[in-house]
This record gives structure tokens, sequence and C-alpha cells, in this order.
């Protein structure tokens, strides 16, 4: 199938989020794009929802074997598309329905090859959406402003795959996403916000806020150290800042 956008959903155990995941990609109002979904051998319910659009010609599932991890998952759907863009949706998160056609409007129009809009976080308490926060970022990223301000959210992103051909998503325990886009922007491309509309909805989960706090200081510093070249003081400023703009995203609980 010939499409000009690919959208990849990695997925692992998210069954009881992923139909209204992909729901919101099939009421988009752009409607040439291709879904791929890897599911990263799942143990829950996922495959019998996934079972549901096995007639939908724009659907392709990639089941594993083997849990294998988001960074091999998204290198799969990147490896196998077919489209001229690539999106990327985590499958507990989901989109506005004007989101494709007002980010693809925009790079057709400014020809960017990195992209991103603004988002909010949510979280469901018997059954209804409570928002937690609206994040405006700012209008433009390269590498420098990317270290101290981490608020590109990966499940905004559009990126030409012209741009990607040689960058893939590293094995890292965590993080994986913020590597990435550091190693695009090293690459020496930018990263152009393409609206202000919060087009991209990021659910809060328990999930979330278990994160290994002290994981995730940790490798970011490692990640900055030995591949964003930080020195001491670079680095200890870009760990307060990224900590801070957690805490305002998950709170102290």
């Amino acid at each position: 199938m010939n499409c000009e956008t690919s959208i990849i959903v990695p997925n692992y155990n998210n069954g009881k989020y992923l139909q209204a995941c992909i729901e919101s990609i099939l009421i988009q109002d752009y409607k040439n794009y291709e879904i791929i979904v890897i599911d990263d051998n799942s143990q829950d319910e996922s495959l019998k929802i996934l079972e549901n659009y096995k007639l939908n010609p724009k659907l392709k599932v990639l089941k594993l074997n083997k849990n294998k991890g988001p960074s091999f998952c998204r290198n799969i759907g990147i490896r196998i598309s077919k489209g001229k863009y690539i999106a990327f949706l985590d499958s507990d998160d989901y989109w506005e329905p004007n989101k494709l056609s007002t980010q693809i409007n925009y790079i057709k129009k400014n020809s960017y090859d990195f992209t991103y809009t603004d988002y909010y976080s949510f979280k469901e308490i018997n059954n209804k959406k409570k928002i937690l926060k609206e994040t405006n970022v700012r209008k433009k990223f390269d590498l420098k402003s990317f270290i101290i301000d981490t608020s590109i959210g990966t499940s905004t992103i559009i990126i030409s795959k012209n741009c990607i051909s040689t960058i893939r998503f590293k094995k890292t325990p965590i993080m994986e996403d913020y590597l990435f886009k550091c190693n695009l922007l090293r690459k020496g491309y930018y990263a152009f916000k393409a609206s202000d509309k919060k087009l991209t909805a990021y659910r809060i989960s328990q999930e979330s806020r278990n994160s290994n706090v002290l994981k995730n200081i940790f490798t970011l510093w490692h990640i900055n150290k030995n591949y964003n070249k930080l020195n001491f003081i670079k680095n200890f400023y870009s760990i307060l800042m990224v900590s801070f703009r957690s805490i305002m995203k998950y709170g102290l609980k």
C-alpha cells in the first residue's frame, strides 16, 4: 500500500488502552497513512484487540515472540515503513483528530524534516479524563537547547524518513527516545513546532509515576557525558532542568 506517512506504534501489555490509541488514528481527518503496530510479546489482551482490525488495510501488525523493548520495535517499524514521513505514537497515548493534517500541512509548507506539537497529560479517574498539565513547548530546538529542555514529546513528532536514514533508536534501558532525538539534532537538523494546539494526549498511569528516578538521572548523565560530551557543570545543569520539568509533569508523588 502506497502512503505518505507511516505511524509506528510499539505496544507491550497496553491492551486496556490500545483500542483508544488506534481509534484516534483512524478518525484523523488526514487519511494518507499506514499504521504499523509492533507487539512486543504482550501477555495481556493486546493481541485479541489487534485481531479486531485484521481486515483494515491501513493497519499492519507484527507480533514478536520475545520481548525486545521499545527501541527494537520502533526500529523494525522504521525499517518496514513505506511512508515519506515517520510518526510515532505510544500505545497508551492518543491523538486529537486534526493532529496529522495540521502537522503534515506545516511540514509541506516549510520543508522541515523534524517537527513536533504541544501536548497535554491526563489521567483517568472513575472512567473520566482529568487533564493534569498542558505543555507549551518552545518554537525551535537545536541540540544545545534540547539538552536543557527535553520537552519534545515522542508521540508528537513527525520526521522525514530521509533524515533518519542512518539514525536508529539505541538499546538503552530507559530514555532511548531522548538519545534518538539528540542524535538527530547532533546531525545538524533543527526541530520546529508545527502548532501551538495540544494535539497529543499523554496518559499518566501509575506505571509512569513509578519509574525509577535515580535510574533516570544516571542514564541521563551517561548519555550527556558519553554522547553529548557535556562537562560536569553543563551535565549537572541539564539534569537539574530535566528533573524540574519531570516534577512539573508528574508531581512529587
